[in-house]
């Protein structure tokens, strides 16, 4: 029977405390992401029994409610009918963020900024692939017109990946998105040299002459930390003039603020220090993932899981897209799909010894996802309330994450992993990264048979509770 998205609304709404206590919902791949008025009002329990419902976690200062691909938008589209999108109503002053902690709040504003942007990251990737596919795999020539549309679709989003950043920035941060697009338009402008070019030394960077010096200035092509600090220096400067600038004046006034000072202190001034940063920050982790004996794929392949409980693997994103810019590969897509495939190895182990039909096939539908790449249903849902199957998933991850440095391989992409990744490599190391996929798995399945068994005596009272209700 199909799940109904609007009997699962109300369940959820009621198990959190029903549309009064709703602060902000947003959702990302699989999950509602809810933030509360009064967290003493929810329900955990309720979540068990709602049918259609995953599994639940508290991440990030967030409410997480796992209802898997493409329903989450059905049920999260109930939420907006009935007035709950995020953005759509207030908090008393001083409540909110303010019991989240630095790394928290840091690792929230990048994912609520860079989770928009990954779907198109994922499509341009998947389209990488396909071209691959037609050039490696089947061997087509295409003409120069062809060729040029694909490049069209394939290269526009990471050349103009500022773009997409200091919108969503400065959506984030309480700005005009449109302003956003401006500025984001402006670190790419063909008037300024470009970063490569410059790199290169086949072109010369802007000088502008300031107090004596000569500020050099280029394009912040593929550039991301500039762009988010361009969003949020943005919005604060919009939000000031607001204050001041007489509401008749508003509409000249407030974006000629706003862009001329974000311009001048972004790209002329902080913008190339937090460029350095960025770049000090990359070349430290592609050191890391050429460590000798494939270290950094262990290390990261048995560790990213660990980050995603906290919400922190949301801050690997920025590094994984500007190292597909600047250099059209992503060395961390291999190991991070090992450490996917780990965990969906565990799980696999665990669901063929539970003997509860019923749980069995709930626990099917969170493993599945893991194959398209989303890792949350089947950690949250399965592994990681079990301690030992995550553990053993972490340790497949790592296994196939040193296999995958060693092997040297990278996709011709980012965003997509597991399954969908296959077209990444279709260009080189296709073979590789299926093998990489196996040894995670297999690693992980195999320790959490062996290893692991689920007590009776804690499952037999909730066989018993589940008889009951039903």
């Amino acid at each position: 029977m199909a799940k109904n998205p609007k009997v699962v609304a109300d369940s959820v709404l009621k198990a959190l405390g029903g549309e009064g206590n709703i602060y902000r919902v947003a959702h990302c791949a699989t999950r509602l992401r809810v933030e509360l008025y009064d967290d003493s009002k929810l329900d955990k329990k309720a979540f068990d029994s709602i049918e259609g419902v995953n599994g639940y976690f508290y991440q990030s200062g967030q409410h997480q409610v796992i209802l898997g691909t493409g329903f989450v938008n059905k049920v999260f589209a109930e939420f907006v009918d009935r007035g709950l999108a995020e953005g759509e109503r207030e908090k008393e002053e001083g409540s909110g963020d303010s019991n989240k902690t630095t790394i928290q709040q840091l690792t929230k504003t990048f994912a609520d900024i860079f989770i928009p942007v990954i779907p198109v990251l994922i499509a341009t990737g998947l389209l990488m692939g396909m071209r691959g596919l037609l050039i490696n795999g089947f061997g087509v020539e295409l003409s120069d017109p062809i060729l040029i549309l694909s490049q069209v679709l394939t290269d526009t989003a990471f050349t103009f990946i500022p773009v997409f950043v200091t919108w969503s920035a400065m959506k984030k941060f309480g700005g005009s998105p449109v302003l956003g697009v401006a500025l984001g338009l402006m670190l790419v402008a063909p008037q300024l040299p470009d970063k490569w070019a410059v790199s290169f030394g086949d072109a010369e960077p802007l000088l502008l002459p300031f107090l004596g010096f000569d500020i050099p200035i280029t394009g912040m092509q593929s550039s991301i930390l500039p762009a988010v600090f361009m969003g949020w220096l943005a919005a604060r400067i919009e939000k000031a003039a607001r204050k001041y600038v007489p509401e008749a004046l508003d509409l000249i006034l407030t974006p000629f603020i706003t862009l001329l000072f974000s311009l001048i202190l972004g790209l002329v001034m902080v913008g190339p220090l937090i460029l350095g940063l960025e770049n000090l920050i990359t070349s430290g982790i592609m050191y890391f993932f050429e460590l000798p004996f494939g270290l950094g794929g262990v290390i990261y392949g048995g560790a990213i899981q660990f980050l995603a409980i906290t919400g922190m693997h949301h801050t690997i994103v920025p590094i994984t897209v500007k190292m597909v810019a600047e250099t059209g590969y992503d060395l961390i897509n291999p190991i991070g799909t090992a450490a996917i495939a780990g965990q969906a190895g565990a799980a696999i182990a665990v669901i063929i010894q539970q003997k509860n039909k019923i749980k069995r096939s709930n626990m099917f539908g969170s493993v599945i996802p893991a194959f398209l790449g989303i890792t949350e249903p089947v950690m949250f849902a399965i592994n990681l309330p079990k301690v030992k199957p995550f553990l053993f998933g972490c340790l497949g991850g790592a296994v196939g994450g040193g296999l995958a440095s060693n092997l040297g391989i990278a996709a011709a992409g980012t965003g997509s992993t597991m399954l969908p990744g296959l077209l990444l490599y279709i260009g080189g190391g296709f073979f590789q990264y299926i093998l990489v996929i196996l040894v995670a798995l297999a690693t992980s399945f195999l320790a959490t048979f062996f290893a692991y068994r689920e007590k009776e005596e804690v499952e037999q009272p909730e066989l018993k509770q589940t008889a009951s209700n039903g």
